[in-house]
């Protein structure tokens, strides 16, 4: 390979998109096995790579020589080959971090932080703490003295709380490492990882009024520094923020809320063609899981039944990346699931006037004033979980051009 990246298991990097932005060199992916490292290693057959779990410690015998923070840190994320054929080991991973929390505007300076996690993250995130004047650094493990039980015993006065544990992490989604209504004093929290985009902890956070910031552009931050030592040549740190957005409207999905009959299964089918996305109907995913129609469930199993099916399809389906997401008009009504539905999402509520709402096939939407009673049970519910709003009362094609600029426009927050 000329450039690339090593590590166990690469199923879900954004590496090479991410590196095809930053310089006009060929990178790849080469995952391996742990026999094979020596041999590759000893081979280096490459100009330079990046290295991730779990080899970035195992790396480091077969480096020649070390800059300062690869020595400081004590592993290795991005190695050089140098003229002579020796290896240079960097780690770009703390000035990562530091570019990522400065981007997003948290100050850590003067304040007590608590950092959730004791594996190598959780040194990147304590050096890079210290050096932007952190007052004091508590690191929070399963065991030990500064346990989980003692964050909300002893350290409650934590200003800032940063997660460098896998919990939250797909496919896991959904669990959170923190308790944040035990943690009075937090104004800012920092997630290391980014997918999802926006984790259990983040979207707590973000009810909250924290500060936040997730992982991705720390991951775009250190693979320009990281390109910046393969090229030998300087990168402008403004990069940083282009190529995360392009990053993010790749990973991010689509979804369409809004009351029964607004339009969303015509806008969802429409907007996966004009922008070459899968479509998934979590209406559809109900009666492939229940095995028969949505008017039978609600006739043989009741409302409740259906309501269970439709939580367990919007937690899985939620976790997919990339696509245009369509749910029925309750599916807003449960906290678990518009959290659920918001973590790698960009939610279009729909909106269409009552009168002009389709009603056939519709349990909820039959009777006298049915509609109008749904819609006060529920417009608080769709401007809660949206990021923003389309009023369907024109040409689809219009529609879907209000779709797509609502939702680049949404990424870029």
């Amino acid at each position: 390979m000329e450039y690339g990246l090593i590590g166990e298991k690469l199923g879900h990097s954004y590496s090479p998109q991410i590196h095809a932005q930053l310089a006009p060199y060929s990178y790849v992916l080469s995952p391996m096995p742990r026999e094979q490292l020596h041999d590759f290693m000893t081979k280096a057959d490459f100009k330079g790579i990046n290295v991730t779990i779990p080899y970035k410690k195992d790396v480091l015998p077969y480096c020649s020589a070390l800059s300062d923070d690869a020595r400081e840190i004590g592993c290795v994320n991005t190695i050089v080959k140098r003229p002579d054929g020796t290896l240079y080991g960097h780690n770009t991973d703390i000035g990562g971090f530091m570019a990522m929390v400065r981007h997003a505007g948290i100050s850590v300076e003067g304040k007590k932080a608590v950092i959730l996690g004791s594996g190598g993250t959780c040194l990147t995130a304590s050096i890079a703490l210290r050096r932007m004047s952190a007052a004091e650094i508590v690191v929070i493990s399963r065991s030990g003295e500064n346990n989980y039980q003692s964050l909300y015993d002893h350290h409650t006065d934590a200003r800032v709380l940063v997660n460098t544990t896998p919990v939250g992490m797909y496919p896991n989604n959904g669990l959170s490492p923190a308790d944040l209504s035990k943690l009075p004093y937090l104004d800012s929290v920092i997630d290391v990882i980014y997918n999802p985009e926006k984790t259990a902890l983040i979207l707590d956070a973000e009810k909250r009024g924290l500060k936040t910031v997730s992982g991705l552009y720390m991951l775009v931050s250190q693979a320009r520094l990281a390109a910046e030592k393969f090229t030998g040549s300087s990168i402008s740190p403004e990069l940083d923020s282009k190529v995360t957005f392009s990053i993010k409207q790749q990973m991010l999905n689509l979804v369409l809320v809004g009351m029964p009959g607004c339009g969303k299964t015509t806008i969802g089918k429409a907007l996966a063609a004009k922008m070459n996305r899968p479509l998934i109907d979590t209406d559809e995913e109900i009666v492939k899981l229940a095995g028969k129609s949505i008017p039978d469930i609600f006739a043989q199993d009741g409302e409740a039944c259906f309501r269970a099916l439709e939580t367990q399809v919007i937690q899985e389906v939620s976790k997919a990346q990339g696509c245009i997401i369509t749910t029925g008009g309750g599916a807003v009504l449960k906290e678990e699931n518009r959290s659920a539905l918001r973590q790698n999402s960009r939610v279009c509520h729909i909106l269409r006037p009552l009168d002009m709402l389709a009603r056939d096939g519709r349990p909820l939407s039959q009777g006298d004033n049915a509609i109008e009673k749904l819609w006060l049970q529920r417009k608080d519910l769709y401007a809660a979980c949206a990021h923003y709003t389309l009023n369907n009362n024109t040409a689809l094609e219009s529609a879907l051009l209000c779709a797509m600029e609502g939702f680049y426009e949404a990424a870029c927050h």
